[in-house]
């Protein structure tokens, strides 16, 4: 069976019931399942973890866009995590037998309707994209560039869509594309200090010579009070998990800071996890610490 892993990103971290009509949606769907979900209110933000089948995955990827353009209105949208539209990002990932070619070629015919169905306008990215520049997605949607800058210059230079009207309505736009798989990690830092923050977001972030995997960010969670380092890692098996984490440790204690907790946002490869384990394994070895435990000392 071909199977495809869905990830969308939608512009609602708050409205509980505007996610369950989203997870029913998937319910509903033959052959797919809904893995895991994410609601985070600072960021404004959920993420809903999919598998379906290569078959299913454009009707099921149309009708959770469908959903959230009519139920989530951008115009009245605040939230610290940078976006684009009511669904953000629609990423597919090739699962089992399923090419990249094909990911490719479900984006696009979803990317179409949305176009010319919903009105929304379509970004293409990653393995999708139909210019070098848009493989990226921080070169379409980033920090400073958001829907607020979108909604004055769409139609013209940089930011023409790849389908849909070059305009942005309530449901503002979406960035789509067939991609591998990442994590999305964030580690969290015993300081309410932004600037700290960036610094070390920019130690760790590959395009300012850090891990070449790594996309990161910098930013203050109000209501817990400290600053958080937000990451995508997409190539956990060239910067692996421990490798991060003890470069963050490293660069927080030249500021003073530690690290307060980390957590996960969607799912995460198991072999990803094994290597760190093994690594924090080994190291506590030398110490003696696992070796006592094997030897029934502890």
């Amino acid at each position: 069976m071909k199977l495809v892993e869905m990830v969308p990103n939608f512009s609602d971290g708050r409205n509980r019931s505007i996610i369950a009509l989203l997870e029913n949606a998937v319910r509903e769907t033959r052959d797919a399942k809904l893995l895991d979900t994410e609601m985070d209110y600072d960021h404004n933000r959920s993420v809903i973890t999919v598998v379906v089948t290569l078959e299913n995955a454009a009707e099921l990827a149309y009708r959770l866009i469908e959903i959230a353009a009519e139920n989530i209105d951008m115009g009245v949208h605040a939230g610290i995590h940078p976006r684009f539209g009511a669904t953000d990002v629609m990423p597919f990932i090739p699962l089992e037998d399923t090419t990249m070619d094909e990911c490719v070629k479900v984006s696009h015919e979803v990317g179409k309707r949305v176009g010319e169905k919903l009105g929304v306008p379509v970004f293409m990215y990653a393995n999708s994209a139909l210019t070098p520049e848009r493989r990226s997605l921080e070169n379409i949607r980033n920090k400073s560039f958001q829907i607020e800058q979108l909604r004055e210059t769409i139609g013209s230079g940089r930011y023409i869509p790849d389908y849909g009207p070059s305009s942005v309505g309530r449901a503002g736009a979406t960035i789509m594309g067939a991609r591998d798989i990442l994590i999305a990690w964030n580690i969290y830092l015993n300081t309410d200090n932004i600037h700290v923050g960036r610094r070390i977001a920019s130690a760790i972030r590959g395009r300012d010579g850090g891990f070449a995997y790594v996309k990161s960010l910098a930013l203050f969670i109000q209501e817990k009070n400290v600053v958080q380092i937000s990451m995508n890692l997409v190539n956990y098996r060239k910067n692996p998990l421990y490798r991060i984490f003890e470069a963050v440790r490293a660069e927080a204690a030249r500021y003073g800071v530690s690290i307060a907790g980390s957590e996960f946002i969607g799912m995460v490869p198991v072999d990803a996890l094994v290597e760190s384990f093994n690594y924090y394994m080994m190291s506590d070895l030398k110490n003696n610490n696992v070796l006592n435990f094997h030897q029934g000392k502890i």
